[in-house]
Parts: C-alpha cells; structure tokens; sequence
C-alpha cells in the first residue's frame, strides 16, 4: 500500500482546497475519527453546523482506504447532503490530495434501483404501468396529457443522461411518470436481462466496486445490512451522517403493508390461472374487512381480520407457485412484475399473522388508496447492534445527536446501551458560530396554544407581519402537510401585492424548489419534514425561519404510542423518552437551518406558546443551539427589517451537473449533451483536467489508439473511451 502522510497534513491541504479555514472541532472531530478506526471502537460525534465535519470525516476516510485498499462507506439521510459531498466536496478534497496521495481519491454514488432509468423498461420490456396509452398527447384528459409530455422528456433525456439518476434531471417529473421508466430491485430481472450490459444500476456499482469512497443513502445501506444483498463491497469503515435519522430510515425500511389495490394489482398482474383467480377473489373481501377497522393500532387482531389475510396469503402462496419458472428459464418483464407483486403480498400478509413480538400494527386512511393496513417492529434497536455494528467500525455524526445534555437517549434506539453493547466514544465539538450574537430565539408567547383544527387568524397575522418584516427571506417549518398549504394559501393572498412568492412543498421536486428559494431573497419556502432538515441555504436568501408548533408526534402515532406504552412498563417516563425527545430532535434540527455561515443573521419564531410555559421547556430549549432568547414582538419585527435593509444580494445556485455512472460530476466543456454511447463507461471519481482533454484530442487527429492514448494517461481504456464520447470526438478507424 502506498505512503499516506499524516492526517494534519491531509486535513490542512482539504480546507485549503475548499477555501477554509482550520476549525478545532473539525481537527478534534478527524483525530477522532482517525482513532475510532486504529481502536475499532465505535464513535458517536455532535458537530454542530459550521464546523465542516464532511471534511473532518472525508479526509481520514480516505487515509483509511488508501492505507488498506479497502473503500469507506458514507450513508447520508437526504438526497441534498449526498449531492453536496459527491458535487461539491470530494471532488475538491480529491484534487487537493492527489499530490499528496500519489493519485487521485476516486469515489462513486450508489442508490437504490429505483433512483435509475431502466433500459429495458425504456424499449417496451415491461408492461405500461398504465392501462391507457401513456403518450396519447390529444387526450382530454389534462393530467394524462402532461403525464405524456413527462415520459416523452424523459426519454429523450434518457438519450444524453451518463448516470440515468433521477436527481440529475432538472425540472423534476411526477413520481407517477417516474415509474413508467424505472422499476424496483423486486421487479428487476437481474442478470437475466437482455440488456444488463447497459443497465446504469449495474454499471454504477460496478464503478463502486474499485473507489476509495462510496456515497450512498440510510435506506439502502439498512436493505444491504439487513437483507443481506451484497450491493455494497467488503469495507470495514461505515460514516452515517445525519445519524440522527437512522433509526427513522431503518423503521421505515422494514416497515410493510397492504390495502386491497395492492392484492388487486398483483392479481391482475398474475394473469388468468385459477390461483390468480382466488387471489383476486380476496380483493372485495379484504376492501370490506379493512373499512370495518377503526384507523389506529390494532392490538388483537380481530377473527375477520385474521380469516382474510389467511385467505389472501393462500392465494398468493399458490399464485406464486404458478408465477415462478423452471429452473434456468427464461423470466420475461412482466412475469417478473407479476411476481414481485404477488410475493409482497404473501409475506405481509404472513408477517402480519405471524403477531411477532415486537411488531406493531395499524390501520391508517389515504384519501387514493383506502385503508392501509401496515406492520412495523416498535423498536430496531437491536437488529441495529447485530446488523450495523458487527464486523466494521461505524461513525455517527450529527448536529443534533446530544440531547438534553446526553448521548444516551439516540445510543438507545442504537442498540448502543444495555448488557452486550459494543464499545464506544460520545464527542461533542462544539460550533464555531457566536449564536447569541448571530440569532435571535423568539416565542410568540402572546398566541393561543396550537388546537387541532388548524391555525386561527391571529396565528396568520403573526406569520404575515414576520415574513412582511422580513422582505420575504422566510423557510416556514410546519407540523403537517395540511398546516403548510393553509399557510402557503393564505400568504400567497396576502402579500399578492407585496412581490413576495410563497412556494410550497410539493408543488414541485425539493432540490428544485430550495434552489427557488435560495436564489431569490423575496421568496419564501413552506413546507414539512423534509425542511426541518438537510437543508442548506446560507447568506441573506434565509433570514427567519418560522417552527409553527412543537413537532411532537401525534398521540394516534401508532409506533410512538407502543414505545411509550413499553417504556411505562419498565417503570420509565414514555413522553419524556418518546415524545419529548423526539421533539426535541426536530426542533434542534429546524432551528439550525438559520445559522449556516459566519456572517448569517436572523430569527427563529416559535409561534408555540408551550416552548416558553410547558414542564418540558426545558428540555426543548436546552437541546437548540443557545441564541438570544426573547418574546418581545416589536423587537423582533425591528430586528427583520433592519436585516432585510442591510442585507447583501443573494447569490444563485446553480443547478445539479450531469454525472458520470459512478456518480460524480461530468466536466465536459459543452453546454450541449452529446449521445449516450452503448459503450460508455464509469467516470466516477476521475475528473478530467483540460490538459488531458487536449491530449485526447490532439492524440485522436493525430491516429493513436484508445489504447495507445489509455497507457499514455495511465487511465482504463473504457474510462478513455467515455471522455472521447463526451467531447463528441471520433475514434480513427
């Protein structure tokens, strides 16, 4: 293995190359992360925002796979953090350490499946996923129509994308347009596609398979863990940031369901067999069993309940044994739908039947689908210790992953406390930011508290004056869908006149509309959990951010309830542990979409009464970053347009780059796409400097190889070939 320098070394030429500066926190935070791994011992880091720990834990990530050949995995909760570190950070910190390293970091992004365009789906190897004609452009129908303008864009993008990754296509389309295009890991036909050799899922892991560093997500690390896929390669360094998050992400992973359209589909799926025919015999049955159900947590599970899903799991066993082929035959697209379908509803059936221990399951309504009927285990605690900690040093960091003073309460849902826990450190590095002096805490302790039937104008009039103050500049974090649009509707009523747009989550892709947002100071962004973090919208475009109310989860909330009702039991405090704690993570995390920079500026509002009054306050207040508390409204509305009159203009922020299969940024000099070639190949990890592209180009006039050009540069031969389809250059015959 090559000579790797010292980590101070490393570390100083990173920040140099990102423009910064050195911050102890993110020297303490490497040197701790440098230590895990010598020590094997597990490490839970609070970094608070401004302390760059991306970097702190990039560069000994890569120290690490230099010096053992094997790649470090880093899985991040939102889409936004993941596009920063592959965009952004590890391409400079890559440049900046190659002439220390010998060479340059290479690095690839892996997501699930579904994030990809499936060549086979594009060429008609599937069934539509509609019944109609999806592309009928003289339809009536409005939103047909537009679904049929989306495919069409898609495929025609689909001629000029290198990563086929979804979040590389700006303006966004509807998730419903999205699967016409793209199918799951059940209903892929893996190695028996006709066309895996193009397949951009497979390519991309396969340039993930010789990186350095792996950029992926929660959920698909949790389905590698605890399915034990192997999408993953052998590594022995796992960096989960964002860790707060992980347990939300590893539930909802594992968490199942089923309604009568899922039993529907896969029936119609299936086909015409009389196994098929029994199991959509079930579909009224199970329709009718569900919406006698009360919605919320189904404790015992009722003697008609039980009879329907044992008669749906026997139609689907036997559907299945009709579906699946001989061994070595060959599986067409639909066939394979088919059984992906039907095998869901099997095992969730059979998993609800099965009652087991820790299971929780309850019934919710959606306003599409009908009744829901879902199954999820109350705690993952300990398939976390078993699946994640076992056999590879794990690094968890965050913002918000000390609460009330404490690692233990996210240690806990870890799997890190209790009789046969691994070893490991908790660190806390601190901020760089001065937050008394940058921010103010301001609780609307004048408003009633929050009611369940919405907000009541005084609450409106609180949020106009705020935002009108203000100019604008305003990231709106709601406890609920419905709360956001009421709000959004309202403003966008209210200030029509005053030139301050309101967008709202869900009128289009989140990377799209924070790109609004921040690119324009008058603009202001409502919206829901999403927001409350991963987030990044420093400088004048975010000047307040407005928490409607303590984000507690609501008392219905199955899961929750479950696990306040077994804390209880052992005697503990449930809201404390549950309820409290959870609010509390929210609100450290909405609160610190403020403060991203230095030099930033503004106003958390709390338009929650109870942050200031309740037994709990506490708790709440000493888990957010320390500003300047206060309930003086006038001060506050001073405080805005003071900021508002002094504030610089916003910059714009660009939109995604193309990628490369392996993830990282194109670099090709055109503002005009050229052709995917069939033979394209991972550029993931390697950036092409304008030198090399001169040698190219110079080279191919000139009558030399690929080959020839390949041993020149010291790079694969198909790494060369994909940069000469990039620049659109042509090979000698």
């Amino acid at each position: 293995m090559p000579s790797v320098p010292d980590l101070d070394t490393l570390l100083s030429a990173a920040v140099a190359a990102v423009g910064g500066a050195e911050r102890p926190g993110q020297v303490r935070m490497a040197h701790a992360v440098e230590r895990a791994v010598e020590t094997e011992e597990h490490l839970l880091v609070q970094a608070g925002t401004g302390t760059g720990k991306s970097l702190a834990y990039l560069v000994p990530a890569i120290a690490h796979a230099m010096r053992t050949g094997k790649p470090a995995v880093v899985a991040t909760a939102t889409l936004a953090l993941q596009a920063q570190i592959v965009d952004r950070d590890l391409p400079r910190i890559a440049d900046a350490l190659a002439p220390l390293l010998g060479r340059r970091p290479t690095f690839a992004l892996v997501k699930g499946r579904s994030n990809y365009l499936c060549e086979h789906k594009l060429v008609g190897g599937f069934p539509d996923e509609d019944e109609d004609t999806l592309l009928s452009m003289g339809s009536v129908d409005r939103e047909r129509s537009r679904l049929g303008e989306e495919v069409l864009r898609l495929r025609e993008w689909a001629e000029i994308t290198e990563s086929g990754d979804r979040d590389e296509l700006v303006p966004g389309v509807s998730n419903r347009a999205w699967r016409q295009v793209s199918v799951t890991a059940q209903e892929c036909l893996g190695g028996r596609c006709p066309v895996v050799a193009e397949c951009f899922v497979e390519r991309s892991r396969e340039a993930a398979r010789d990186v350095d560093v792996i950029v992926t997500n929660h959920s698909f690390m949790a389905i590698d863990a605890f399915e034990g896929r192997f999408m993953l390669p052998e590594h022995d360094l796992l960096i989960i940031d964002e860790a707060h998050e992980l347990t939300d992400r590893i539930t909802s992973t594992v968490t199942d369901e089923l309604t009568s359209g899922s039993v529907s589909v896969a029936a119609r799926r299936a086909g015409r067999g009389d196994a098929a025919g029994r199991l959509a015999e079930t579909v009224d049955l199970l329709a009718d069993t569900l919406a006698d159900l009360s919605e919320g947590r189904v404790v015992h599970l009722p003697e008609r309940l039980t009879t329907t899903l044992q008669l749906v799991r026997d139609a689907a066993r036997d559907t299945l044994s009709d579906l699946k082929p001989e061994k070595g035959a060959e599986v067409d697209g639909g066939t394979q739908l088919a059984i992906a379908s039907v095998e869901e509803v099997h095992d969730t059936a059979g998993r609800i039947l099965e009652q087991r221990q820790l299971d929780v399951v309850w019934l919710t309504q959606d306003l599409r689908r009908g009744p829901v009927l879902r199954v999820a285990p109350m705690s993952v605690a300990m398939a976390v210790r078993d699946k994640i900690f076992t056999d590879r040093t794990v690094v968890l960091t965050s913002a918000t992953i000390e609460l009330g003073g404490t690692f233990d309460a996210v240690a806990g849902t870890l799997g890190l406390r209790g009789p046969g826990s691994p070893r490991w450190e908790g660190l806390d590095v601190g901020s760089p930011f001065d937050y008394p002096q940058q921010a103010i805490a301001y609780v609307a302790a004048h408003l009633p508290p929050p009611g369940r039937d919405g907000a009541a104008p005084v609450v409106f009039d609180e949020i106009e004056a705020l935002v009108r103050a203000a100019g604008g500049r305003t990231l709106g974090l709601f406890s609920s869908r419905r709360a956001a649009e009421a709000a959004a509707e309202e403003m966008r009523r209210r200030l029509a006149d005053d030139d301050i747009p309101v967008l709202c989550q869900g009128d289009d892709q989140m990377p799209t509309l924070v790109r609004q947002f921040a690119s324009d100071a008058r603009t202001s962004l409502f919206g829901t959990m999403s927001l409350w973090q991963g987030v990044d919208v420093p400088g004048p475009a975010c000047q307040l951010v407005i928490i409607d109310r303590i984000p507690f989860p609501r008392p219905d909330d199955p899961l929750s309830s479950a696990r306040t009702e077994a804390i209880a039991r052992m005697g503990g405090n449930g809201f404390m542990a549950v309820s409290a704690t959870h609010a509390a993570l929210r609100l450290a995390q909405g609160a610190g979409r403020l403060v991203r920079r230095g030099d930033d500026r503004g106003v958390v509002a709390f338009l929650d009464s109870r942050m200031m009054r309740a037994r709990y306050a506490p708790f709440l207040q000493k888990s957010l970053p320390p500003f300047w508390p206060t309930s003086d409204r006038a001060l506050v509305l001073q405080a805005l347009e003071r900021l508002d009159a002094i504030a610089p203009e916003v910059v714009p922020v660009a939109a995604p780059a193309a990628r490369g299969l392996g993830g990282a940024p194109l670099t090709s000099p055109g503002p005009v796409p050229v052709a995917r070639s069939p033979r394209t190949a991972v550029t993931g990890g390697h950036a092409w400097t304008d030198d090399q592209d001169e040698e190219l180009r110079d080279g191919l006039e000139a009558g030399v190889t690929v080959e020839e050009l390949a041993s020149h540069l010291e790079l694969a031969p198909d790494l060369v070939t994909a940069r000469i389809n990039q620049l659109g250059l042509e090979v000698p015959a």
